[in-house]
């Protein structure tokens, strides 16, 4: 199973990232974190008669990344209550790969598997909970399946190291993934 992991985080080796590392354990996959890439935000140009522009950027590598994988790992902090902007660019920049004949998106991302991480502070098991539809309607626009998610409670660089139910969540999911995804 080819398992791509997402990350939009901006700081490295963060929380969101560290909790990522109890589902991924063991799992052979390929990291991308996109505070490394360039994704431009979206200009959008859905209804402009010549349609998107090619982005001098690195998403359409990512996008082809994307595409070719199996399961997505969807790992991002909880900044105001939402998404990283860094992976938000990356769900808007959708709209151009949608109408971009070379990717066959929606048919390609069709029955892939996703996964999500969340760490934030400030009550972040419901506050996050939000999120998790918001990625739950993306999947569901595009046929995929949100096979789980954990959201750990974390701050200051580390904290999630205290949040032992996120951290055994996150194993669990680890395990299954292992076990049921061959």
């Amino acid at each position: 199973m080819n398992v791509l992991a997402i990350y939009g985080s901006s700081r490295d080796n963060g929380n969101s990232e560290k909790l990522a590392s109890y589902l991924l354990k063991g799992i052979n996959h390929t990291p991308v974190h996109l505070r490394e890439m360039k994704i431009k935000p979206i200009t959008d140009q859905r209804h402009d008669l010549n349609g998107f522009q090619q982005v001098e950027d690195d998403f359409n590598e990512l996008i082809e990344a994307f595409l070719k994988a199996d399961a997505v790992v969807f790992v991002t902090p909880l900044y105001w209550y939402g998404m990283s902007g860094a992976m938000k660019d990356f769900f808007d920049r959708w709209s151009q790969a949608l109408r971009d004949e070379r990717f066959s998106f929606k048919e390609k991302a069709k029955g892939k598997k996703a996964y999500v991480i969340i760490a934030g502070g400030d009550s972040p098991k419901t506050k996050a909970l939000p999120l998790i539809q918001q990625f739950q309607y993306i999947f569901d626009f595009v046929g995929m399946k949100l096979e789980g998610y954990v959201i750990g409670e974390a701050n200051a660089p580390g904290d999630i190291e205290k949040d032992t139910k996120a951290i055994s969540e996150a194993a669990v999911m680890n395990d299954w993934l292992k076990h049921n995804n061959r």
